[in-house]
């Protein structure tokens, strides 16, 4: 089966069902992962391009690794190493790179938006690997995977998202996500970092942490924007911690059974504390190997089978 739209740009295009049949097929992705022999020829004779024009660990080799693992060729291009710093424009490096048959372009860039514009301009499928302060969907869908693995559901859950909400789009595209599939959404941050108007995504806002961990099944925390919060949004990073840095004294307002969820990079001993990253309620890294199933499913929907899910 394959999805219904040619691109994958926020969470908000995706139906429940078509989250489903991701998180479903990401499931048998996992298998892949845990062989011995991690390569299938699923998609051998398809090109996938990455254009990242921010850096990423996490996000770009995962894409790549998904690519090769499902026997596609995977090429990465640097705004630094292409055209652009010869004044070429966005829209036209990805035209001449879909003039070299490429299946599919993968893109991370500062501007909100930009995955969007090159969609409309390509015929190629298009991924969006976070564009500015907007959209961050193959992110959200790796979560939401962790979250069903562990508890084998997402609907009546409460997520606590935590931390810079404002500048960050792994926070938005989770919130859409995760209510889509039936969950109570409580965020909490300084008022300096909430976005007004947050309240008609559907979820609860609170100032407390404290507040925000009362019988959370799953905490989600974010680290602080710096490279894109603006100076005086906060005093310091260690008043920060200890207003809104978890630690294992905090966490035992949560439930029992809860999740520790970061999205990465970890500012240790700023937004959690390192006992609780390498807790045993910590799924950071299972949110790691979940990204590579996720991403293969993301490949596997986008560039075979028919268009047949809404």
């Amino acid at each position: 089966m394959q999805l219904v739209n040619k691109d994958l740009l926020d969470m908000g295009s995706l139906s429940a069902t078509s989250i489903k049949l991701i998180l479903d097929t990401a499931m048998s992705m996992r298998e892949i992962n845990q062989r011995t022999a991690k390569k299938v020829p699923t998609l051998r004779g398809k090109t996938i391009a990455l254009f990242f024009y921010e850096p990423s660990t996490r996000t770009k080799l995962s894409f790549e690794i998904a690519a090769k693992r499902l026997s596609a060729d995977a090429v990465s291009l640097t705004a630094s190493t292409s055209s652009m710093q010869k004044g070429e424009t966005l829209i036209d490096t990805a035209r001449n790179i879909e003039a070299m048959s490429v299946d599919a372009v993968i893109i991370r860039h500062s501007a909100s938006g930009a995955p969007y514009l090159l969609a409309k301009s390509i015929k190629s499928s298009v991924i969006n690997a976070g564009d500015g302060m907007h959209a961050h969907p193959s992110q959200a869908l790796l979560d939401l995977l962790t979250v069903t693995t562990h508890k084998k559901k997402i609907e009546g859950l409460r997520i606590a998202i935590v931390g810079d909400i404002a500048h960050s789009r792994v926070a938005r595209s989770n919130i859409i996500g995760f209510k889509k599939m039936g969950a109570e959404i409580v965020i909490c941050g300084p008022r300096t970092m909430i976005p007004k108007g947050i309240e008609k995504f559907g979820c609860a806002l609170t100032y407390n942490l404290n507040h925000a961990l009362e019988d959370a099944d799953v905490v989600m925390m974010l680290r602080i924007q710096k490279e894109r919060t603006k100076i005086g949004l906060l005093p310091s990073e260690r008043e920060y911690a200890r207003e809104y840095g978890l630690t294992t004294t905090r966490l035992q307002r949560a439930k029992k059974n809860v999740l520790i969820m970061h999205p990465g990079p970890v500012n240790r001993g700023v937004e959690i504390s390192p006992d609780v990253v390498d807790g045993p309620f910590s799924v950071i890294l299972d949110q790691v190997a979940n990204g590579v199933a996720v991403r293969m499913a993301i490949l596997y929907l986008l560039a075979g089978g028919k268009r047949d899910v809404d």
